[in-house]
């Protein structure tokens, strides 16, 4: 799946539902490729290169040689997974400990425990594309987990590649690491009709996916035109089916019009008029 990321004030609809085969790999670059196509593809501009103002983010799923290629063919920024050598924990000890630099809380505050170190240097890179970084982070485990194997000197190691040469260590790990707001998105897709595959066909299931898709972006882009400055633009299906979507109402007709009257009974009914006002207050759409 592919989702459009706007940011922490609101959600993001999904561009792209790929159903795949149960027994398809995990890393497979030509499905990440094809849907990343697709999911380009559903941008105003239609650009199969629209630059490095479109960042592409992808867990460690993402992080192959063929799929960093691609991208940079497209000259998109990037930002992806990485999985580190066998060897990091000889890497590690050659880092200097001042070269480490804290990493930051989504609040922007250093987050105690956790540092920051670029590893590209000391990495073998042949293979990957040109100008291509390789960011580290170690921090000490929650209380309570269980050390890996592959922990070096109480720390876990985790490593993400990019392409952008702007910024600091501290902001370009923090760009990715809100990666997660995906994991939302999928949640939301799940109780959108995404928790399971109804139908017995491989390609009826493919509909129902592209339907889940088509709600979940009526689902975001109502929430942005209609609940714009609302806490209610961050509420997911469960809340909205419980609050909004289910308020009491009654169809009027007079002189030739239809009329809906909600119950005032609902501390919610004032929400959905003045939803319902700001959708019809919008300009019509250029053709």
């Amino acid at each position: 799946m592919a989702f459009a990321d706007h940011g922490p004030e609101g959600t993001g609809e999904a561009l792209e539902v790929h159903l795949r085969p149960g027994n398809a790999g995990s890393n497979t670059a030509a499905d990440h490729i094809t849907v990343t196509k697709q999911a380009l593809a559903q941008l105003p501009d239609r650009n199969p290169r629209p630059g490095r103002r479109v960042l592409i983010r992808a867990d460690g799923a993402g992080g192959t040689k063929e799929f960093t290629k691609w991208l940079t063919g497209r000259r998109v920024a990037y930002s992806v997974g990485f999985t580190l050598p066998m060897d990091t924990p000889d890497l590690y000890h050659l880092v200097p400990e001042p070269v480490w630099v804290p990493a930051l809380n989504s609040d922007g505050e250093a987050r105690e425990g956790a540092d920051l170190a670029d590893f590209t240097g000391l990495l073998n890179l042949d293979g990957w594309p040109a100008g291509m970084r390789v960011i580290v982070r170690r921090e000490r485990p929650h209380p309570g987990a269980q050390l890996r194997f592959d922990d070096v000197d109480g720390y876990r190691l985790t490593a993400f590649a990019t392409n952008t040469t702007l910024g600091t260590l501290q902001q370009l790990e923090l760009r990715h690491r809100r990666r997660a707001r995906c994991e939302d998105r999928i949640r939301i897709a799940k109780d959108t009709g995404l928790a399971n595959l109804p139908l017995h066909g491989f390609d009826q299931n493919r509909i129902w996916c592209q339907i889940v898709a088509l709600a979940s972006e009526l689902q975001a882009w109502s929430a942005m035109l209609a609940l714009a400055g609302h806490e209610a633009r961050r509420w997911e299906p469960k809340r909205l089916r419980y609050r909004l979507y289910t308020i009491p109402a009654t169809l009027a007709r007079r002189a030739r019009r239809t009329v809906v009257h909600f119950s005032d009974r609902s501390r919610w009914a004032e929400l959905i008029i003045d939803s319902i006002s700001r959708l019809r207050n919008l300009p019509a759409p250029a053709t």
